[in-house]
């Protein structure tokens, strides 16, 4: 069922399944229907429910946890002497960033502006042209 939600959502939303996805729906029903040919009231999910606990547990729990630091170890024993000076470059750079970030809003402040001060020349010379236009307009509709 959930499998079958996952594909509705992502058909209603319009969403690529991923080939792998697909494969491994093709997978659960075959073995499924393999169970329940073998026994009728087989429920797949609590029959798998302890193998994939376990698998969680190796695969995200505090052994694999402290595993994964165990062999990272080394990396973070070049890391720590270097990481005041990291945290002292970042502090004088969060510091100086404000100034650049001053430095910024004051030219696009600037930036707009100008461009207000643009959209207004367009706008008069365009009113101007207009005018011109519809003065000849008037004049050669006065001849006639």
């Amino acid at each position: 069922m959930v499998l079958l939600r996952l594909f509705q959502t992502s058909r209603r939303f319009n969403v690529e399944v991923q080939p792998q996805l697909v494969l491994l729906q093709k997978t659960l029903l075959n073995i499924e229907g393999l169970g329940r040919q073998l026994d009728p009231e087989l429920d797949l999910w609590n029959t798998a429910k302890p193998f994939l606990e376990q698998w969680m547990i190796d695969q995200v729990g505090p052994k694999r946890f402290f595993q994964q630091l165990r062999e990272q170890a080394p990396q973070y024993a070049k890391i720590m002497p270097q990481l005041p000076r990291l945290m002292h470059d970042f502090l004088k750079h969060s510091t100086t960033g404000s100034k650049e970030q001053n430095q910024l809003n004051a030219l696009l402040a600037e930036q707009q502006r100008t461009n207000r001060l643009l959209q207004a020349i367009v706008y008069v010379v365009i009113g101007f042209v207009s005018t011109l236009i519809v003065l000849q307009a008037f004049e050669r509709f006065h001849q006639i």
